[in-house]
């Protein structure tokens, strides 16, 4: 189900830049794998509107074990749309409720009339992080943990700088690109963080000139950055 946009192949690369790595995949209706343990990371991509109200209902039972993984330091890489299933409830334009796992202090706001497209700059500590953006909600509330700090584009909602959410090892962002092929320098520093010992990413090379072309539009004053919505 969380297939949108390319972001399948976050999970390829990782497991791609480390040798022996495979990855195991929960069906929809099953108990997540990782809850029993033996996990290095834990990838959820984007999925569609009728999918997160889906994914939502399969994980709301093991709502507490998810919860005791994320403040236990399990890592996460959570991208797209699929971080708002983290928070508490997504308010629907027709008036409805999806109901979340509400891990996080935040709630979105969807309208499917208005899709927001854009390009986004933002940075990781030191890291510049490029990527873009499409989506029918934007998130607000309270919550202090941000992943990125915005340059460019949008943040969390129009006008905030903080992107994504961020707590001990989980990691998330509306950022699509895919997030860890369109930057190898996070990329790099995630396995670094997970003791994965891996000193070249596969096509280092050609990602490195890609992500170094983008920075360079990215950071011209002249290249707009929003698409609409």
């Amino acid at each position: 189900m969380c297939n949108l946009y390319g972001d399948p192949a976050n999970a390829r690369l990782l497991c791609g830049a480390v040798p022996g790595a495979s990855a195991a995949y929960t069906a929809l209706n099953s108990r997540p794998l990782f809850l029993d343990g033996g996990a290095d990371i834990v990838y959820i991509g984007s999925m569609t509107e009728r999918g997160q109200a889906m994914a939502a209902r399969a994980l709301a039972p093991y709502r507490g074990g998810i919860s005791e993984c994320v403040d236990g330091g399990v890592r996460f890489l959570v991208t797209g749309n699929a971080l708002e299933v983290f928070g508490r409830y997504i308010d629907c334009e027709d008036g409805s409720r999806i109901e979340c796992l509400g891990l996080f202090d935040v709630y979105a706001k969807r309208d499917v009339a208005r899709r927001y497209n854009g390009l986004y700059l933002g940075n990781y500590g030191e890291i510049e992080i490029v990527g873009f953006t499409s989506r029918f909600s934007h998130l607000y509330g309270d919550e202090d943990g941000a992943l990125f700090e915005t340059i460019r584009g949008v943040g969390r909602r129009p006008g905030e700088r903080a992107e994504g959410l961020r707590r001990v090892n989980f990691m998330a962002s509306y950022v699509l690109g895919p997030l860890l092929i369109t930057n190898p320098l996070f990329a790099k520093e995630l396995l670094r963080d997970m003791g994965a010992g891996v000193t070249e990413l596969p096509f280092e090379r050609a990602a490195m000139d890609a992500y170094n072309a983008r920075l360079r539009e990215f950071r011209n004053p002249k290249t707009g950055f929003d698409y609409g919505g």
